[in-house]
């Protein structure tokens, strides 16, 4: 055998040994054994079987500043970052779907006031590292609980229109007789705008004008969500 090959083989065999020692202590300590570029490095085995995925992983922290910031990043920008194709991408994508769908799960069906900071979560990880202003609306029965969840505009990087009109016309159309709105702010800072205040007087005059009651605007930035309820300006 060249020592050429031989290099291989050796570099071949620690790579399967270091991805089974990762693995190890994950299953033995759970994720709090590892570093968020380890957990990134470790789902990256499933999209890349000979690879090293550490310096991957490294790199994808470093560009979107969290694990956050990497699965909410859209295809687009995770092909610029080298080692990452089409099956990396994928798997991404899936994992964030999961996690949104696990988050909705937690809070449809239930009484919003029993499970607010769950509600919090899936907005934030839903919305917060959109590169563009998305609104939705979540629509409640008379006990409280979640009936449905809607996207109704995206926009630009700092405006999405909104239709008071038609969160009432949904709101009827759901037999709603509350509801919470949410949007985003991409620059990362979640205290509310003049606009965002105007917006929403706007929003809860219409609304009450037929019973509809708006419980909260929540403004979600990339590491906080503010209440306008908390902040008094509902």
């Amino acid at each position: 055998m060249t020592q050429n090959k031989k290099n291989k083989v050796s570099d071949k065999h620690h790579q399967s040994g270091h991805r089974q020692r990762l693995k190890q202590r994950f299953m033995e300590n759970g994720k709090a054994a590892l570093a968020d570029y380890e957990l990134l490095e470790m789902l990256l085995f499933y999209s890349h079987a000979q690879r090293d995925t550490k310096p991957i992983a490294k790199e994808l922290i470093k560009e979107f500043g969290n694990l956050s910031g990497v699965f909410g990043a859209t295809p687009e920008k995770l092909k610029t970052v080298d080692g990452v194709g089409e099956r990396t991408i994928q798997l991404l994508k899936l994992v964030e779907a999961l996690a949104q769908h696990v988050g909705q799960s937690k809070i449809m069906n239930r009484d919003i006031f029993s499970s607010w900071e769950d509600l919090k979560n899936y907005c934030r990880s839903t919305m917060a590292e959109r590169d563009i202003e998305e609104f939705r609306v979540i629509f409640l029965n008379r006990k409280n609980a979640i009936i449905a969840d809607e996207k109704l505009s995206e926009g630009t990087i700092d405006h999405t229109p909104v239709y008071p009109r038609e969160i009432l016309r949904k709101a009827i159309m759901h037999n709603a007789s509350g509801i919470v709105i949410a949007h985003n702010h991409p620059s990362g800072d979640p205290k509310p705008s003049q606009a965002d205040i105007d917006m929403t007087n706007q929003i809860k005059k219409i609304c009450g004008g037929l019973g509809i009651v708006l419980h909260d605007h929540l403004v979600i930035g990339r590491g906080e969500v503010v209440s306008f309820k908390s902040l008094n300006l509902l």
